[in-house]
Protein backbone atom coordinates (compact mmCIF):
# COMPACT_ATOMS: atom_id res chain seq x y z
CA UNK A 1 0.00 0.00 0.00
CA UNK A 2 1.38 3.43 -0.92
CA UNK A 3 1.42 5.59 2.27
CA UNK A 4 2.66 8.74 0.45
CA UNK A 5 -0.53 9.13 -1.55
CA UNK A 6 -2.20 12.83 -1.85
CA UNK A 7 1.45 13.66 -0.26
CA UNK A 8 4.91 15.78 -2.05
CA UNK A 9 7.02 13.35 -2.86
CA UNK A 10 9.90 13.48 -0.37
CA UNK A 11 7.69 15.78 2.59
CA UNK A 12 5.29 15.39 4.68
CA UNK A 13 3.23 18.21 2.92
CA UNK A 14 -0.14 17.54 1.64
CA UNK A 15 -0.29 17.94 -2.03
CA UNK A 16 -3.03 21.08 -2.30
CA UNK A 17 -1.33 24.44 -1.50
CA UNK A 18 -2.12 26.32 2.08
CA UNK A 19 -3.21 29.81 2.36
CA UNK A 20 0.02 30.91 3.85
CA UNK A 21 1.77 29.29 0.61
CA UNK A 22 -1.26 31.11 -1.35
CA UNK A 23 0.15 34.50 0.17
CA UNK A 24 3.66 33.14 -0.02
CA UNK A 25 3.31 33.10 -3.79
CA UNK A 26 1.21 36.35 -4.15
CA UNK A 27 4.19 38.58 -2.48
CA UNK A 28 6.81 36.88 -4.28
CA UNK A 29 5.08 37.62 -7.50
CA UNK A 30 4.39 41.07 -6.52
CA UNK A 31 8.34 41.62 -5.77
CA UNK A 32 9.16 39.65 -9.00
CA UNK A 33 6.58 42.01 -10.95
CA UNK A 34 8.38 45.39 -9.41
CA UNK A 35 11.80 44.18 -9.56
CA UNK A 36 11.18 43.24 -13.37
CA UNK A 37 9.71 46.55 -14.55
CA UNK A 38 12.54 47.77 -12.54
CA UNK A 39 14.99 45.69 -14.64
CA UNK A 40 13.50 46.21 -17.65
CA UNK A 41 13.54 49.75 -17.94
CA UNK A 42 17.37 49.93 -17.06
CA UNK A 43 17.56 47.09 -19.57
CA UNK A 44 15.52 49.71 -22.47
CA UNK A 45 18.14 52.89 -21.33
CA UNK A 46 14.97 54.79 -20.01
CA UNK A 47 16.44 58.42 -19.80
CA UNK A 48 14.94 58.33 -15.74
CA UNK A 49 16.99 55.32 -14.93
CA UNK A 50 20.09 57.60 -16.27
CA UNK A 51 19.42 60.17 -13.88
CA UNK A 52 18.41 58.25 -11.32
CA UNK A 53 21.74 56.55 -11.78
CA UNK A 54 23.81 59.60 -11.82
CA UNK A 55 22.25 61.42 -8.86
CA UNK A 56 23.27 58.24 -6.81
CA UNK A 57 27.03 59.15 -8.15
CA UNK A 58 26.69 56.52 -10.84
CA UNK A 59 27.92 56.87 -14.55
CA UNK A 60 25.22 56.90 -16.56
CA UNK A 61 25.92 53.47 -18.72
CA UNK A 62 26.39 51.87 -15.12
CA UNK A 63 22.27 51.62 -15.48
CA UNK A 64 22.43 48.98 -17.95
CA UNK A 65 24.68 46.79 -15.57
CA UNK A 66 22.82 47.51 -12.81
CA UNK A 67 19.54 46.37 -15.46
CA UNK A 68 21.55 43.04 -16.22
CA UNK A 69 22.25 41.99 -12.64
CA UNK A 70 19.31 42.87 -11.47
CA UNK A 71 17.19 40.84 -14.08
CA UNK A 72 19.82 38.06 -13.73
CA UNK A 73 18.88 38.15 -9.99
CA UNK A 74 14.80 37.75 -10.87
CA UNK A 75 14.94 35.71 -13.12
CA UNK A 76 16.70 33.08 -10.57
CA UNK A 77 14.34 34.27 -8.01
CA UNK A 78 11.52 33.18 -9.92
CA UNK A 79 12.43 29.92 -10.86
CA UNK A 80 11.10 27.60 -7.70
CA UNK A 81 14.17 25.36 -7.37
CA UNK A 82 16.25 28.37 -7.49
CA UNK A 83 14.42 30.59 -5.40
CA UNK A 84 16.64 30.90 -2.71
CA UNK A 85 19.79 31.61 -4.87
CA UNK A 86 17.94 34.58 -6.32
CA UNK A 87 16.53 35.99 -3.30
CA UNK A 88 20.46 36.17 -1.74
CA UNK A 89 21.31 37.83 -4.72
CA UNK A 90 18.42 40.20 -4.96
CA UNK A 91 19.41 40.84 -1.00
CA UNK A 92 22.86 41.69 -1.97
CA UNK A 93 21.07 43.74 -4.89
CA UNK A 94 18.99 45.71 -1.98
CA UNK A 95 22.08 46.17 0.38
CA UNK A 96 23.73 48.25 -2.93
CA UNK A 97 20.87 50.09 -3.09
CA UNK A 98 20.81 51.43 0.75
CA UNK A 99 24.47 52.20 0.63
CA UNK A 100 23.94 54.09 -2.47
CA UNK A 101 20.94 56.14 -1.07
CA UNK A 102 22.69 56.78 2.32
CA UNK A 103 26.41 57.81 0.48
CA UNK A 104 24.37 60.78 -0.77
CA UNK A 105 22.38 60.95 1.78
CA UNK A 106 19.46 60.60 0.94
CA UNK A 107 16.33 60.68 2.81
CA UNK A 108 16.14 57.91 4.92
CA UNK A 109 11.76 56.32 5.40
CA UNK A 110 11.39 57.26 1.62
CA UNK A 111 14.62 56.07 -0.08
CA UNK A 112 17.11 54.49 2.19
CA UNK A 113 14.97 52.20 4.35
CA UNK A 114 12.65 51.46 1.44
CA UNK A 115 14.89 48.98 -0.08
CA UNK A 116 15.81 47.63 3.28
CA UNK A 117 11.54 46.33 3.78
CA UNK A 118 11.68 45.17 0.98
CA UNK A 119 13.75 42.46 1.19
CA UNK A 120 12.30 41.87 4.26
CA UNK A 121 8.61 41.44 2.72
CA UNK A 122 10.47 39.50 -0.62
CA UNK A 123 12.24 36.80 2.34
CA UNK A 124 8.52 36.68 4.40
CA UNK A 125 7.22 35.68 1.04
CA UNK A 126 9.62 33.19 -0.14
CA UNK A 127 9.47 31.65 4.10
CA UNK A 128 5.96 31.35 3.10
CA UNK A 129 6.44 29.40 0.13
CA UNK A 130 8.83 27.47 1.63
CA UNK A 131 8.35 27.12 5.25
CA UNK A 132 11.88 24.74 5.81
CA UNK A 133 13.67 28.40 4.82
CA UNK A 134 12.60 28.89 8.70
CA UNK A 135 13.78 25.68 9.87
CA UNK A 136 17.39 25.91 8.41
CA UNK A 137 17.27 29.98 10.22
CA UNK A 138 16.18 28.01 13.58
CA UNK A 139 12.86 30.42 13.52
CA UNK A 140 10.68 27.47 13.64
CA UNK A 141 10.24 24.37 15.64
CA UNK A 142 11.49 21.23 15.30
CA UNK A 143 14.39 22.73 13.29
CA UNK A 144 17.67 20.83 13.52
CA UNK A 145 19.68 20.68 16.68
CA UNK A 146 23.05 21.40 16.31
CA UNK A 147 25.39 18.82 18.87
Amino acid sequence: MNTSAGRVPGTEQPVGRSTANKVGIAISALIGAFLAFDAVAKLLDFPQMKAGAEALGFPAYQSLVIGIVLAVCVVVYAIPRTAVLGALGITAYLGGAVTANMRVEAPLLTHTLFAALFGVIMWIGLALRRPELLKVAGLSGGGATVR
